[in-house]
């Protein structure tokens, strides 16, 4: 039985193709939503670009007939801009003023109404990204879900970049004569990918275990290439920081994606890579440490001075870690480093725009906040010669509109979990202290 749709604001600021995604079913825009999205569009961020995208988007559809009457969608839906606001009673006796997510209830509830005076009613389902218009839509009996066909993946689903497998230690012995596995000697069922890290130990009990990378044709399994020597002072402390310093330092892997809860070690470690590639090996021509400017909390509005003035507050996180890399003593003395080094760049996210960067070692910080249109603005951005780092943490999020599935950065690990020239580890276990630790589980 087909279904009617009714989205809310914030499904297609969050993403303009929402409409299509209903296949033959019936997609109904309430006409206070376009009023939402018209007072969007002149914002210079990612929701008015979305709300542009989609203005343009109606109006090219106009060519098709009329909208409040209904035009055909590619898919076989029918998609209407819905003027039908005769029915506020009900919502007024429960919330009072007409706000305009009750006139967006108000119009699904004059639909859930209509059809069921109908012999074959349809189920009306609103679709919102706000969990209380969900709430208040169950309060009315009206059928409510989350925009969903954005999410990349399931949460519990979501590519660690390793695993582990238990084996006969025949298998492990062999690994330790050969350095090297056939992918075969897995037991079957095992899927791996390229670039993937599998940990193997004794199905017996015993404490005999291996650290193995996937190559990059996937066809083999190959011991970890760096020692775990330090990196300008900085030494893996366990399994998932080795690994990820494995694919921060092999510049044959253009692009690697860094998870975990704060306090794993992705910033440090990025940093100490990127350090050791542009300024010890000269690899690359400049590093470049960029993070979206998005505040957790209350924003704190304008703020005096020239760019990097106004930068410092956003980019201070990037500062502590640099601090503690160079070791410095006084307040000032890091910008004074990085002003003789001139390899080094710290920027916002915003003026990244345009850009073209060629050999360069390119890290962006907390890349969750980052939508997906945002992260292949990013991405694509990477010249010849270039390596790129995305990392953050996708239970922190600070975006209105994304989770912990739907964002870019969870967007791209998934995207790129088959191709040779990515590379991702998930890493788990906080080392900055064990407070931290205990705060990023418990809270």
């Amino acid at each position: 039985m087909n279904k009617i749709f009714v989205l809310d604001t914030n499904v297609l600021l969050h993403d303009p193709q929402a409409i299509f995604a209903f296949d033959d079913n019936e997609v109904v825009i309430p006409a206070v939503v376009l009023e939402e999205i018209d007072s969007k569009k002149r914002l210079a961020d990612e929701l008015g670009r979305n709300a542009r995208s989609f203005s343009r988007l109606l109006d090219g559809m106009r060519s098709e007939g009329r909208l409040h009457e209904g035009i055909l969608l590619p898919g076989g839906g029918i998609l209407k801009v819905e003027l039908n606001h005769r029915s506020f009673v009900r919502v007024q006796e429960l919330f009072g003023e007409m706000s305009n997510d009750n006139r967006i209830l108000a119009v699904a509830l004059n639909y859930h109404m209509e059809e069921a005076e109908k012999e074959q009613p349809r189920p009306v389902v609103i679709v919102s990204k706000d969990v209380l218009v969900r709430i208040k839509a169950d309060v009315f009996g009206l059928l409510a879900e989350d925009y969903m066909s954005d999410r990349s993946v399931e949460l519990s689903d979501v590519y660690s970049g390793y695993m582990t497998v238990f084996v006969h230690p025949s298998i492990i012995d062999e690994f330790y004569t050969y350095r090297f596995l056939s992918v075969k000697s897995l037991p079957a069922g095992v899927k791996l990918h390229p670039n993937e890290f599998v940990i193997l130990r004794d199905e017996l009990g015993t404490s005999k275990s291996a650290l193995l990378k996937v190559s990059l044709d996937g066809s083999r399994l190959e011991p970890l290439y760096l020692s775990n020597d330090p990196i300008w002072g900085i030494t893996a402390r366990n399994a998932q920081q080795r690994m990820a310093l494995e694919l921060l330092l092999n510049d044959d892997i253009p692009l690697v994606t860094l998870t975990g809860k704060a306090g794993t070690g992705k910033t440090l470690m990025a940093l100490a890579a990127g350090l050791m590639k542009v300024e010890d090996e000269h690899k690359y021509k400049k590093l470049l440490i960029a993070r979206p400017v998005v505040p957790m909390g209350k924003d704190i509005g304008y703020l005096p001075g020239e760019k990097e003035e106004k930068l410092r507050p956003w980019m201070q996180p990037i500062y502590d870690n640099l601090e503690y890399l160079f070791d410095t003593k006084k307040s000032g003395d890091i910008e004074k480093i990085l002003m003789g080094l001139g390899s080094i760049q710290v920027e916002a996210l915003t003026y990244i725009r345009g850009r073209s960067i060629p050999g360069q070692f390119i890290i962006i910080d907390e890349s969750q906040n980052l939508s997906r249109h945002e992260v292949k603005t990013i991405v694509s951005r990477v010249g010849e010669g270039s390596k790129i780092v995305l990392m953050g943490d996708p239970e922190q999020i600070d975006h209105p509109y994304l989770d912990a599935v739907s964002n870019g950065l969870t967007h791209v690990v998934e995207r790129f979990k088959q191709e040779s020239s990515s590379g991702h580890v998930t890493l788990e276990k906080g080392e900055r202290s064990k407070l931290a630790q205990l705060a990023a589980d418990m809270l």
